[in-house]
């Protein structure tokens, strides 16, 4: 009898697990051609970040009469809700993730004239860095000593974005333990503004996880379905790392010990008004010589299960990180350190 109830509650756990994936797949991973290896060198110049183009003014009004009323163009009969639905990135069966190939940004006039919000849509400017790839070594503890090696993958096609996590504990042919963390969204003149986030755990001989974000602007579906408000601004787990190095190529926000950096962050559990703490420069030995970094810190911990991260930022490779070290709690973490070169698309 015991036997039975436990395979009939692992059997509801599978049938509910899949009704969730199909409601919500995943969005197929972007994939982009990395050309060239990238060295450290001085920082780069400060970049603004561009500006939206001005909106032409209303042409004068005309005292003559008007003109018989014409038909409207099909596209401005569409819908506000399907010009959303339009203007998304179309999900595919996360069964199968197939990949998209990240073509070169299309010409500013191929672009849509105005976004779903109503607002003329910029392409990105040079504050944003290019595609890149950057693979980390692993170690940490989880109920003991644990290594293996982890990927950050930044990727860019015309407005849209995706950022990878990767992880995996234990030997790449068999992990014991894969996480990915996957925003996907748009990038705008104010900064990054994730419309998804994807939470995705396997640990070996138990039931694959996801947590699932989806962003509506000023408010954000939680993993157990709630709807709550957010702040403008606000970041997921993964998009915050690309925020901050805009942060600090824009110049928006200087590094210097003592500094605080406030970034509104969504996690699955629940919200935070999080704070980075720049607690100084530190010089790191990694596979590409000494860096000089900069630490940052979280001035508090997460909460909750809720994961929270301590980075090391290196002017010298774009702002990038070079070290990250990702807490659930003062046993359980795993530390990221760079291994190889970055990879980098074409600018």
């Amino acid at each position: 009898m015991l036997l039975a109830h436990l395979w009939l509650g692992e059997a509801v756990h599978r049938l509910h697990q899949g009704w969730s994936e199909a409601a919500a797949p995943m969005p197929a991973r972007l994939v982009v051609a990395y050309t060239r290896e990238l060295k450290a060198a001085k920082p780069p110049a400060r970049v603004a970040p561009a500006a939206p183009k001005p909106k032409p003014r209303p042409a004068a009004r005309s005292s003559a009469p008007k003109p018989p009323l014409e038909a409207a163009a099909p596209t401005e009969l569409l819908p506000e809700s399907v010009a959303q639905e339009a203007s998304a990135p179309v999900p595919t069966p996360a069964s199968s993730e197939p990949a998209v190939a990240a073509a070169d940004p299309p010409p500013a006039a191929a672009e849509p004239a105005a976004s779903a919000a109503g607002t003329e849509e910029t392409l990105p400017g040079p504050e944003w860095p290019p595609s890149t790839l950057l693979s980390y070594r692993l170690s940490g503890n989880y109920r003991g000593e644990v290594h293996g090696n982890a990927q950050v993958e930044w990727i860019r096609q015309g407005p849209r974005y995706q950022m990878h996590l990767d992880v995996a504990v234990g030997p790449s042919f068999a992990p014991l333990i894969s996480r990915r963390m996957s925003s996907d969204g748009r990038l705008t003149p104010a900064g990054v503004a994730p419309q998804r986030y994807d939470e995705d755990t396997r640990v070996m001989f138990s039931q694959r996880r996801r947590s699932t974000l989806l962003f509506h602007g000023d408010a954000v579906t939680m993993p157990n379905g709630s709807r709550e408000p957010v702040p403008a601004g606000v970041q997921d787990a993964a998009s915050q790392f690309v925020q901050l190095t805009r942060l600090f190529l824009t110049g928006a926000e200087p590094l210097r010990a003592g500094h605080v950096i406030d970034i509104p962050l969504v996690l699955p559990k629940r919200q935070y008004l999080w704070r980075y703490e720049i607690l100084g420069e530190e010089e790191l030995q990694t596979p590409m010589g000494r860096l000089q970094t900069w630490h940052l810190k979280p001035s508090k911990a997460a909460g909750g299960g809720d994961l929270s991260a301590e980075v090391w930022i290196a002017p010298s490779l774009q702002y990038l990180p070079v070290r990250l070290r990702i807490r659930q709690d003062e046993q359980t973490y795993i530390d990221l350190m760079l291994n190889a070169p970055p990879q980098q698309g074409a600018p």
